[in-house]
């Protein structure tokens, strides 16, 4: 199968790193653009309440905040990553998802026939999480997944 263009899965990790040079240094060879797709899951009522005990002003907010900003710095490495490999390229970031669901449904909106990502990833409030969602993509996606140890 030759592939045509390549969605791309980091939530900014060390591992996540290597799958973005993997995935841009495959999509170079075959001279396809990429879409870089990092997701926000949604905050968790435990931590904003714990948020919230300890006073902080509007948590959810602070947290989507928080989220959009760690979610543009990652997209920034990615994009300078991908200006280096002199692949064409778009960024995406979305926000408030499942990460599976996200990954699986912007490959398919976007029409990449082949998604790229990392074995597993990082977790933890304001991060962005992939890792254990490598098995659901895997188990739920249509499209073919190369998975990046």
């Amino acid at each position: 199968m030759i592939y045509k263009k390549i969605l791309i899965a980091t939530d900014g990790s060390e591992l996540a790193n290597r799958a973005v040079a993997h995935g841009l240094k495959l999509a170079k060879e075959l001279k396809v653009p990429v879409v870089v797709v990092t997701v926000t899951p949604m905050w968790s009522a435990l931590e904003i309440a714990h948020e919230a005990r300890l006073s902080t002003v509007n948590p959810v907010e602070r947290y989507q905040e928080s989220a959009a900003f760690w979610a543009q710095k990652i997209l920034n490495e990615a994009d300078e990553q991908a200006k280096a490999a002199g692949v064409s390229f778009e960024l995406v970031h979305v926000p408030e998802s499942a990460p599976a669901e996200g990954i699986i449904a912007t490959a398919e909106k976007q029409g990449c026939d082949l998604i790229v990502m990392a074995s597993h990833g990082r977790r933890g409030l304001g991060r962005l999480v992939l890792g254990s969602q490598a098995n659901e993509v895997l188990a739920y996606s249509k499209v073919p997944t190369l998975i990046v140890r």
